[in-house]
């Protein structure tokens, strides 16, 4: 059962309208501070956006259960992580220890009575429920907010919009196919011992941990080989890759004949049951890349690749800068206004710059009158740039490459330049 948004009147709570802000300061946490602060404050926008996420979050569902986080608390949340870029374990740690935050989320208590908590999980779980089409229409709202209220933008000026790309990175270490094959060895040991922990009868697991080590020492063995210069390195390297994969072998094919003996006896186990098998074909797809690579010499083709088994959406990035060379995560390409405010995003499928610019202005210039709009090179495409051009009065999107003379002196002028 979940409220709206409240001034709570509850004795012992300090007010959400009184929270402080330290105006003098630079950093991006009071600024967003105050921005929430008048969004709570002006009904017309707040009605808005609980209206929107009330359509999304308690929309056909009962009005009943355990009380959970009211629309006020999950919007400040998601704008907390989202606008200050936080992982949860950095939300959580905040949502525990910092006074505005809590008292902005109205659970911040005065002296003498019970602290409120929020737990971990709990953030996870309510901040999950905002999907991609909420946060879409959330920040239209906040962008309207932000034009009208902050910046006193006439509805009939136009807009001098920015288009730029930048990676979003995963928590990975940087792969490579022996190491990834021990993370998913590691994962199917773990788990079988889950099984033979909660069923001490099943047999055949007495010597996990003698697999365990076996096989990160053969891991590290074949980096050492790797790393490692001198004569004869090619076959030691070889020699350590056909005993890791044989080791790795051994062990799939011992989880292939005893599987079937695992029990099943509840959704937890059934759950258990199919990651083991997905750990499992990950064990068997790099046994095979290992070989292929390391022991055949073969160049394994890029699509074949996996860069984390824990986060698969992870993409290897070539960005042609000199540090980092390359990223590992995904890209997301952000499109801004000249008050900073952002109006559009897009997350990028193995895609690059130039193929996301006519889904951008579609989705762009149906909301927006665009006066001026600039790329980097990333973007160019002589089709992009002609089109562009045809329903914005100035397109500014240098060209990768050679440039004849038109095209030079164009890059010439000021508005390139500014």
């Amino acid at each position: 059962m979940r409220k709206r948004f409240e001034q709570q009147t509850e004795i012992g709570i300090k007010l959400i309208c009184e929270t402080p802000v330290l105006l003098k300061s630079r950093d991006d946490v009071p600024a967003l501070v105050v921005a929430l602060l008048e969004i709570y404050k002006t009904p017309s926008y707040n009605n808005i956006i609980f209206n929107t996420l009330s359509d999304i979050i308690i929309k056909g569902k009962k009005n009943t259960g355990r009380k959970g986080l009211n629309l006020w608390q999950i919007f400040v949340l998601a704008q907390f992580r989202l606008a200050l870029d936080l992982d949860y374990d950095r939300l959580h740690y905040m949502v525990h220890s910092d006074s505005t935050l809590r008292q902005l989320l109205g659970i911040e208590t005065e002296t003498g009575f019970d602290r409120i908590e929020i737990s971990y999980q709990r953030i996870i779980d309510n901040v999950h429920l905002l999907t991609n089409e909420a946060m879409i229409k959330i920040n239209d709202i906040i962008v309207d907010f932000g034009h009208k209220k902050v910046f006193k933008k006439k509805g009939v000026a136009a807009l001098f919009v920015k288009t730029d790309s930048y990676v979003v990175e995963s928590n990975v270490h940087f792969p490579t196919d022996y190491n990834l094959l021990w993370d998913a060895s590691r994962k199917v040991i773990d788990i079988t011992n889950w099984f033979t922990s909660k069923y001490p009868t099943v047999a055949g697991w007495r010597k996990s941990q003698d697999w365990y080590s076996s096989l990160k020492n053969l891991s590290r063995a074949v980096g050492q080989s790797s790393s490692s210069g001198g004569k004869g390195k090619a076959e030691r390297l070889i020699c350590a890759a056909k005993q890791y994969i044989t080791k790795a072998g051994a062990l799939s094919q011992k989880v292939k004949v005893s599987k079937n003996e695992l029990p099943l006896n509840d959704v937890a186990d059934l759950v258990k049951s199919l990651e083991l098998d997905r750990f499992a074909e990950l064990m068997d797809k790099h046994i095979d890349l290992v070989g292929r690579r390391l022991i055949n010499g073969e160049k394994i083709p890029h699509k074949e690749k996996i860069f984390s088994l824990f986060e698969q959406y992870t993409e290897w990035i070539t960005k042609g800068k000199s540090r980092p060379n390359v990223e590992l995560g995904k890209k997301l390409s952000i499109t801004t206004d000249q008050y900073g405010l952002i109006i559009d995003y897009q997350i990028m499928e193995n895609e690059s710059d130039s193929e996301i610019v006519l889904p951008t202005a579609d989705r762009v210039l149906q909301k927006y009158d665009v006066h001026s709009w600039s790329f980097d090179k990333g973007y160019w495409h002589k089709d992009n740039k002609w089109l562009l051009s045809t329903q914005v009065k100035q397109v500014i999107m240098p060209k990768k490459g050679k440039r004849n003379i038109t095209e030079t002196e164009e890059e010439k002028t000021p508005k390139l330049k500014n």
